[in-house]
């Protein structure tokens, strides 16, 4: 079971100018990004699981695993956090690096699944995600009730993650994967219609500022759909024979 990385990123819009409407284009750029970070992953989860020297170098060595996930921790939270005292190439190459650790780490868990299955998975989330996003967009209804409800759940997810790594309950893993699933596609609308927000409240004449909030929106969609993807193979998943 992994340990879920979600980025809140509320504590930062105080930040941003709104002397201007830069919406199409701060969303453009975050879905961009965000396309090249989950490409990047991709491949290097690909090549890890057809390498099975680094999957057996990090398995047997726990303290690799510990730093990487260390890194991962210190990634999101440096850009959530320390955001404005970074540069948009900063910000971009931490996000790079944030994906590259992510295929590493992924790549442990989808060893257990078939290539096709991986494949058929990753396409259904993605058709799942572009849905609830362009919901999330295009509803006129305000999504901001939900956003402590589901921060709120993001958190008892991974206190159970924690648990279940002690306790191994296959259980309890499906139960976790069954509710992660209901909360990772309520927050990617309500994480679309927050960057919907911010992009309105963007100067676009800003392009440093505005590239940094665009990779701070692209982790945040990053993120709920990567954590969607691996809550839906863990339900839905061909395992290897």
């Amino acid at each position: 079971m992994r340990i879920i990385f979600v980025n809140r990123f509320e504590q930062n819009n105080s930040l941003i100018r709104q002397d201007s409407a830069g919406i199409q284009s701060y969303m453009v750029n975050v879905y961009g990004w965000m396309t090249v970070a989950i490409l990047l992953t991709s491949f290097v989860a690909f090549y890890t699981v057809h390498n099975s020297n680094i999957i057996a170098h990090v398995m047997m060595n726990k303290w690799i695993l510990v730093g990487l996930i260390a890194c991962e921790f210190s990634l999101v939270f440096g850009l959530t956090f320390f955001l404005q005292r970074l540069t948009g190439e900063i910000a971009t190459a931490m996000l790079m690096l944030y994906s590259v650790l992510t295929g590493l780490t992924t790549s442990l868990s989808l060893i257990a699944y078939t290539g096709a299955s991986i494949a058929g998975v990753f396409l259904t989330v993605s058709i799942m995600f572009g849905s609830l996003s362009i919901y999330g967009y295009s509803t006129k209804k305000s999504l901001s009730g939900l956003g402590n409800f589901l921060f709120m759940s993001v958190i008892g997810l991974t206190i159970v993650s924690l648990v279940n790594m002690w306790m191994k309950s296959s259980f309890l893993n499906l139960l976790f994967s069954y509710i992660g699933i209901l909360v990772f596609s309520g927050l990617t609308a309500y994480d679309t219609q927050k960057l919907k927000e911010i992009g309105n409240r963007i100067d676009g004449r800003d392009k440093e500022n505005m590239r940094k909030y665009a990779i701070l929106g692209a982790l945040t969609l990053y993120l709920d759909f990567i954590n969607l993807f691996l809550m839906t193979i863990q339900v839905v998943g061909n395992r290897r024979q």
